[in-house]
């Protein structure tokens, strides 16, 4: 996992023509800009004309919305001739309501041990005559990788994955898949609301062998540090400087703490897992769509705090993942759309979907239930896909996303990833720093980050801030560089002060002093 960059992508709106074969002409460009790894959303066949992909119900079918298999083929082998990745989100805790015909072939696919999920029946894994039920699972995992040549998978929301065999289903979908990729290597990433990190933990120390998880916890406290919003699962976040240091830390925030959100312990320790095995991002599919309006983040905060937001997504430990259309600030939003089933089908989702958003008090009010877009609605899907011209039109975002995706693979520390590799220390009331450190600290890097207002920092009594003798700090980069849009920046480190430059998130490196440092002024002690 280390050193790579990931990008969510739903083949339907990456591109006006929403194909395999349109999106592979974009992979040059994802590729030249420091991509690393397609995460591709669902494409098992369902019915209608659109859809997210998660209410699949032909597992061995990709869709054919999309093209055909061929298409699916050539896009992944012209990924892979631009050193791309391609890994498949899979949905293995639920089959979509229309067009799902598996109960004809036997009712042991399903189980009542456990309660249904917000999507459907749950899946038996571990229950009778689950022996079966879980080879054909299994087997679906060796045919994504043997067919068509993914390079892994993200596993959809493996809490509502039951199942207390011997071996987790996910983890022996994961060493199936393993196998027959062997020689090559693959990414297997999971979801999981309850932050478990037995799925990131070896086989032999109990775990399920995953490579990463997706981080909650960080998406959740940046959209509260951006936004100030603060409700329904955001409730439990500050978006205070601690929790980004945290975050730096120990990947995880809550790691067996009470969760008031929902009223009980969240989460499990993280201790010995490494920085890259935790997936951080500020938009994905779900979480723009939860906006109601599908919104993109930077609409809903200042310019200068998304950039510095932004850089710090790019450049901090973690595995960073984007959304597609976040590297040039698109203004397309991503909207829940789904054309399943019949009118009243239609209608059952649409009131679910609402019901789900009014966890939000702002979003349930009836004015805005009202003005919520309907999912089957053709034009929601429409306005959903991207717009390639917002890359010239928002060209200074996208000269941000570069330059950090080059600077994050070209500089010797923060490519780095290394365990303990990492200390922080709050700085004031939105500013922090985090240090990254060498061998012997000669070439150790800062990376200091102020949501708030211009801050001088008389005194700085932080020893993280402090060079080593005979260096000094010195700017590397910074997002208030004009070419992003911002004011430009002043020396952030002098023998005289510090100075954190609002709404900024700056990167500075040690070279040798250039004026010798100043001895202390006499005083008298007595």
């Amino acid at each position: 996992m280390k050193g790579q960059i990931i990008y969510e992508m739903h083949i339907g709106t990456f591109t006006p023509e929403g194909t395999w074969r349109a999106a592979a002409e974009e992979l040059a460009e994802l590729a030249k800009i420091g991509i690393t790894v397609v995460e591709m959303m669902p494409i098992v066949d369902f019915p209608g004309n659109f859809g997210w992909g998660y209410d699949g119900v032909d597992l061995f079918a990709p869709s054919h919305l999309y093209g055909t298999p061929d298409d699916l083929r050539r896009f992944i082998d012209r990924a892979h001739s631009l050193g791309l990745a391609v890994i498949l989100d899979v949905v293995y805790n639920h089959f979509g309501p229309d067009g799902n015909y598996i109960r004809m072939f036997s009712d042991h696919y399903f189980t009542e041990r456990y309660e249904k999920n917000d999507w459907g029946e749950s899946i038996n894994f571990d229950g009778p005559d689950s022996g079966p039920v879980r080879e054909f699972f299994i087997t679906n995992g060796r045919y994504w990788i043997d067919e068509f040549h993914f390079d892994g998978f993200r596993f959809d929301a493996t809490q509502e994955v039951k199942d207390t065999s011997d071996e987790y289903i996910i983890g022996a979908i994961g060493r199936a898949a393993r196998e027959a990729a062997r020689p090559r290597e693959i990414i297997l990433i999971a979801e999981n609301e309850r932050q478990e990190s037995k799925l990131i933990r070896p086989r032999n120390e109990g775990g399920d062998d995953l490579d990463a998880v997706w981080n909650d916890d960080f998406h959740h406290s940046a959209v509260v540090a951006l936004t100030g919003k603060r409700e329904a699962y955001y409730t439990d976040y500050l978006g205070n400087p601690q929790e980004f240091i945290s975050a730096a830390k120990y990947g995880y925030l809550f790691q067996g703490q009470p969760y008031l959100w929902q009223e009980a312990p969240r989460g499990t320790p993280t201790s010995g897992a490494t920085p890259e095995a935790f997936v951080a991002f500020i938009e994905n599919h779900d979480q723009v769509s939860n906006t109601a309006a599908g919104e993109r983040l930077r609409f809903q905060s200042s310019p200068g705090r998304h950039r510095a937001m932004t850089a710090l997504l790019l450049l901090g430990p973690w595995t960073p993942l984007l959304f597609q259309g976040q590297e040039f600030g698109a203004s397309t939003p991503f909207i829940f759309f789904t054309d399943v089933g019949d009118g009243p089908m239609r209608e059952a989702i649409r009131q679910g979907r609402f019901a789900f958003l009014a966890q939000f008090p702002s979003f349930a009010t009836k004015e805005v239930q009202e003005r919520l877009p309907v999912p089957s609605d053709p034009t929601v899907f429409v306005r959903s896909k991207l717009d390639f011209s917002e890359r010239q039109k928002n060209k200074e975002l996208y000269d941000l996303h570069v330059d950090l995706l080059r600077l994050r693979r070209e500089d010797s520390r923060f490519r780095e990833q290394k365990p303990s590799g990492v200390d922080g220390a709050v700085l004031g009331p939105a500013s922090f720093v985090l240090r990254y450190f060498s061998t012997g600290n000669v070439d150790d890097r800062l990376l200091v980050v102020n949501f708030g207002e211009n801050r001088e920092l008389n005194p700085a009594p932080e020893p993280l801030l402090a060079p080593p003798l005979g260096l000094e700090w010195e700017t590397l980069w910074s997002s208030e560089s004009a070419r992003y849009g911002g004011s430009g920046t002043a020396a952030v480190a002098t023998q005289d002060n510090w100075t954190l430059p609002a709404e900024a998130t700056v990167a500075l490196r040690l070279v040798p002093e250039k004026t010798p440092r100043r001895q202390p002024k006499r005083r008298r002690w007595g």
